[in-house]
């Protein structure tokens, strides 16, 4: 059966046996959905009744919550690559709005992404009447949201284990479900980077106590500075609008506020309207010294609703057992962040790696590796010493440019010397990388045209400068190597025997991680042991193949 983007999945089962089934039918809805499924929630939904059943309340009860908890957690073990989210629309303990007490959804509501397929987990006992429900069930979507005429559908049937005697002895659970408590004002924080299944289960649970409004404080700038890669974390402005198209899908009728924290506690200290504020077992504490400050502001405590961790199936040793959004940026590295630019201008062999990176960042020991796995090094520092060679233009050039001062006695050029000239001078600095950089980069294509001639694939052209030194031109990728600064002057210290104080001036000469990050193509880092770089590597090394190969292939 053919793939669709985007589907919406009308669960119909009774609430107390849905923690059950849920895994295998999101295994089977991902066989046909592959970007975003939305998930619609009408236990007991009857779409073979031979009556056309209407969208109708469903009041917030414990047993929702746990369940989207589930959810979450099956969706991110059995369908990672799916983007899944629970809307909320019909769950409300009364009617209100312009909505009637029968039916939530006065119009139909728009979702961010356009449905392509309606499926759902209907038991149907007559296959002869499988056209009858289907029909059913467009129009019942129909009322819901806003979908095309005509939308295919698909009625969900995975293989399921034999639940008869569970739903039996479940059934007095269903009928003793606890109501869940509401509250008119839900303030929750973080940084909601890359919006995963933790993040969802919070976002949705908090819509699912909140019956007004909803204020959640997002991590910004001095919030950042000790998150694990942090120069991997989407920008704000992103992340919030990754929030408001999540939510705006989830539950449309809160009233929404975004706003930047700058420091633990943000408004939840300050404003008197909010009740309650959700944590989990990690941030129970944060929660506790949020009540702490209220009653100090003399604003009374927030009721602290706990929710459950979800386990990642997926982590590695290096990783949290929880999933978690560190976990996933580590991920990242050795991936494709960002396709190429249009690199048609460049031959297609060798493919040119720019390696880069700040000092200390373990770049060298990366170019070795990538050497081992068969890449041609071009060593940018190594050639910036034939650049000063006697009888070399550069040589010249720059005698021209300083003086005859700066040659030692046997006329080469002594780099101390030349060092006085341009330190702490940012116009002399730039006449000498106005000659040194050009003459470098003559020095690159030439090796590069090397390679070629013996038959390499990839060449890996190893430049600290080269970003500043607008080198991009000559690469098809660029890969980045970063750590944080303060392993950064650590390992330059113990290096090369500067101060911290000169370790520190060193860095910040340089782009920073952040800026050098915005340009590359690859990321990796160095800051974990040996082998945890090595396997980054080998990652990277093994995704770059398959990408030469589709551009050989196009050609």
């Amino acid at each position: 059966m053919s793939m669709f983007s985007t589907g919406i999945l009308v669960l119909t089962s009774p609430l107390h046996t849905l923690p059950f089934r849920i895994a295998p039918v999101l295994s089977s809805a991902a066989q046909l959905v592959d970007r975003t499924l939305y998930v619609h929630l009408h236990p007991g939904l009857n779409l073979g009744g031979g009556t056309q059943p209407r969208p109708v309340f469903i009041p917030p009860v414990v047993d929702l919550s746990t369940l989207i908890t589930r959810l979450y957690s099956n969706a991110a073990d059995v369908c990672g690559h799916l983007d899944v989210r629970v809307l909320l629309t019909n769950v409300h303990a009364t009617s209100s709005g312009a909505a009637s007490p029968n039916c939530p959804f006065p119009t139909p509501q728009p979702l961010s992404h356009s449905p392509e397929v309606v499926l759902t987990d209907f038991a149907l006992q007559d296959p002869n009447k499988s056209h009858q429900v289907t029909q059913c069930l467009e129009r019942y979507t129909g009322h819901c949201y806003v979908c095309r005429p005509g939308l295919p559908s698909v009625l969900l049937q995975p293989q399921l284990v034999k639940l008869q005697e569970k739903e039996e002895t479940l059934q007095s659970q269903e009928e003793k479900s606890e109501p869940l408590e509401t509250y008119s004002d839900v303030v929750v924080g973080g940084t909601f980077d890359r919006l995963h299944g933790a993040h969802k289960t919070l976002l949705n649970i908090s819509c699912l106590l909140a019956s007004r409004r909803f204020t959640i404080g997002v991590c910004d700038q001095a919030m950042l500075k000790k998150k694990v890669l942090k120069e991997l974390i989407e920008p704000y402005s992103l992340r919030v609008q990754r929030l408001q198209e999540f939510l705006q899908d989830t539950r449309p009728s809160l009233q929404l506020e975004i706003v930047p924290l700058e420091d633990p506690f943000g408004v939840s200290i300050v404003d008197p309207q909010l009740k309650c504020i959700v944590v989990s077992e990690e941030t129970r504490k944060g929660g506790e010294a949020v009540n702490k400050k209220r009653l100090e502001n003399g604003l009374p405590p927030l009721v602290l609703h706990e929710i459950q961790l979800l386990k990642d199936a997926h982590h590695t040793e290096m990783e949290e057992e929880k999933i978690s959004s560190s976990s996933l940026r580590s991920r990242l590295l050795g991936t494709l962040l960002t396709p190429p630019k249009d690199t048609s201008s460049r031959p297609p062999l060798p493919y040119v790696i720019g390696l880069t990176g700040g000092s200390g960042s373990g770049k060298s020991s990366i170019a070795k590796q990538l050497e081992a796995l068969g890449a041609a090094p071009i060593d940018c520092d190594k050639l910036g010493h034939e650049v000063y060679q006697l009888g070399s233009a550069g040589h010249r050039r720059v005698v021209e440019e300083f003086g005859s001062d700066i040659l030692n006695e046997d006329k080469s050029i002594d780099r101390r010397a030349l060092g006085r000239k341009v330190f702490g001078n940012k116009e002399r600095l730039k006449a000498l990388t106005d000659i040194v950089w050009p003459e470098i980069a003559l020095l690159v294509k030439d090796r590069i045209s090397r390679a070629k001639d013996e038959g390499k694939q990839v060449c890996v052209v190893d430049a600290a400068v080269l970003l500043e030194a607008g080198w991009k031109d000559l690469v098809h990728e660029v890969w980045v190597t970063i750590i944080p600064e303060e392993e950064a002057v650590l390992r330059i210290t113990e290096r090369d025997g500067l101060t911290t104080e000169d370790a520190l001036r060193r860095l910040q000469s340089q782009w920073s991680n952040s800026r050098q990050v915005e340009h590359a193509n690859v990321v990796l880092s160095t800051l974990w042991e040996p082998e945890v770089t090595r396997k980054q590597v080998l990652k990277a090394w093994n995704l770059l193949q398959k990408r030469i190969q589709q551009t050989t292939d196009g050609q």
